[in-house]
């Protein structure tokens, strides 16, 4: 993530803004991560369209088990969007050459995993109402093999998977930006459900502009869900 010094992750109007995208770039490609993963929000724009409120409501009664899909193809990454509503109106089946993969709840109809299967987008049932990041995960890996992801945000997103205990290390780079701005996404965002969670710093680095890259360490077993 890329974060103000007081922890807003919204970059427009930030000075410094292309080296900014630079070295974020740089530091992504540096992890070689297989896949990378953001919420519906973040996913909104690389997805085209948001589906109508229409659309969404028309959703699965049925408790009965509804099987993953896999979509045809060799595919060496991966974008993964979590969007357990069934928001996202895929117009492509890759995000600049990475398969898309739809983490949806068992709530989405039939109809909205009929549109995926026909645009070609992979997509895992991850829970009932809400994402159940840890099985989700294990079907990325069994399903995908996938064993590293670089989750990118927003705050909630990043919020729920470090109250998941799914998160080993945090990247951040910090841009000497004072940001201000109220009811703006931060870093982890997840409300009064999070259990504080202490870091061991594994690695501190300058880059340009002013910009600190922090790199951290979490101990999982801080983080479980309560």
């Amino acid at each position: 993530m890329a974060s103000s010094i007081d922890g807003r992750i919204v970059t427009r109007g930030w000075p410094d803004g292309d080296v900014v995208r630079r070295e974020y770039e740089r530091i992504h490609a540096q992890y070689d991560a297989d896949a990378w993963l953001c919420g519906r929000t973040t996913m909104e724009p690389m997805a085209g369209r948001v589906r109508s409120g229409d659309e969404v409501s028309r959703q699965n009664e049925s408790d009965a088990f509804r099987d993953d899909f896999v979509a045809p193809g060799d595919f060496e990454s991966y974008a993964i969007a979590v969007d357990p509503s069934g928001k996202l109106a895929w117009q492509s089946a890759d995000v600049d050459g990475d398969h898309v993969i739809a983490i949806v709840s068992s709530r989405v109809s039939d109809e909205y995993l009929s549109f995926l299967r026909g645009r070609g987008i992979s997509y895992l049932i991850g829970g009932r109402d809400e994402i159940a990041f840890p099985l989700a995960l294990e079907k990325l890996s069994s399903r995908f093999s996938i064993s590293t992801i670089m989750l990118e945000g927003g705050g909630g997103i990043n919020g729920s998977m470090l109250r998941a205990g799914v998160v080993d290390e945090l990247s951040v780079l910090v841009v000497p930006v004072a940001d201000g701005r109220t009811n703006v996404p931060s870093l982890f965002d997840a409300g009064q459900a999070v259990i504080p969670v202490g870091l061991e710093l594994a690695g501190v680095e300058r880059l340009d502009a002013g910009i600190v890259w922090l790199r951290y360490r979490i101990e999982r077993s801080q983080t479980v869900e309560r």
